[in-house]
């Protein structure tokens, strides 16, 4: 039998305005014992010297994690031309110079470039994983890191402001796997000089925004409080994004021991996934079909 883990049994997400220095895995830790959580994780890495929204799900919310790190997601960022990094950011050693400096009409014009399905090769030093490890642990080591690209769906990608000729801020929505370092090295390299990321920051994902967000001052300053219970949303808030179907005493009963239940109200399409509720408690999240909810991940709550 496996050691039980300690810590409460508390759902629902707490969402923290990050700052820049920690990694995302040292907020999550901080987080569980400032709640004695006893299970927690995030929806979405951020670089450790990235700012902004990192939204941590409790216990049973951490079965949506997925529909949150699947939905899209934006970051405001500042790119510093004429300068290119081995890390594609301010960390990183300064590989390569340029005096090409781009103007705004020049930068507008080459996004379009760099919206719609893109194909996106990851920075060296990222946590993609070759062969188990972890691109960053063998950029680290010296080893040449070769990243095979990848598909990206962006949304949107805005010049913002440009204060001067080395800098300039832009905003880009995107889907799930995006670098934003990755777009500041090759928007400079279409634009014929080169550039790393000054100042990353998260703004929103999916449901989540910054308007409900602690940062970890509060986090720290509240730990082993019951005022900082009061900043947690509640599980289904990570699922505004999903259709909801509600379900019979019996189809809840079904679903719970993971066979299909009857739906008596849903706003959900055929074979779409959605999640269910019963008399207003979270049931399951699952595919909707012929008046049924087929379950694949079940809450305990």
């Amino acid at each position: 039998m496996g050691r039980r883990k300690k810590g409460r049994d508390i759902s629902g997400w707490l969402l923290v305005d990050k700052a820049a220095g920690p990694t995302s895995t040292a907020i999550v830790n901080k987080v569980r014992w400032a709640l004695d959580a006893k299970k927690a994780g995030h929806a979405g890495t951020l670089d450790p010297a990235a700012t902004g929204l990192l939204a941590i799900a409790l216990g049973e919310a951490t079965k949506t994690i997925p529909f949150v790190t699947d939905a899209l997601k934006a970051y405001a960022f500042t790119i510093r031309f004429g300068q290119g990094t081995n890390t594609d950011d301010a960390d990183g050693e300064v590989i390569q110079t340029s005096d090409q400096r781009p103007d705004a009409d020049a930068i507008r014009a080459a996004l379009p470039a760099f919206t719609g399905n893109i194909q996106q090769i990851p920075p060296a030093f990222s946590a993609v994983k070759i062969d188990g490890e972890r691109a960053y642990a063998k950029a680290r080591a010296g080893e040449e890191v070769t990243l095979a690209a990848r598909s990206l769906y962006v949304d949107a990608l805005t010049l913002v402001d440009m204060p001067d000729a080395d800098h300039a801020t832009l905003e880009m929505t995107c889907g799930k796997g995006g670098y934003v370092r990755s777009i500041a090295r090759d928007l400079a390299q279409t634009l014929g000089t080169c550039a790393h990321v000054t100042n990353l920051r998260r703004l929103w994902s999916g449901p989540f925004d910054l308007d409900n967000a602690v940062t970890d001052d509060v986090i720290e300053a509240l730990a082993k409080n019951p005022e900082l219970d009061a900043h947690i949303l509640p599980l289904t808030a990570g699922l505004q994004d999903l259709p909801q179907v509600q379900t019979t005493a019996e189809g809840a009963m079904r679903i719970r021991n993971g066979n299909p239940g009857m739906v008596i109200a849903s706003n959900a399409e055929y074979g779409e996934t959605c999640w269910a509720t019963y008399q207003g408690e979270p049931v399951a999240i699952g595919t909707y079909m012929a008046g049924e909810l087929h379950p694949t991940r079940v809450f305990v709550v």
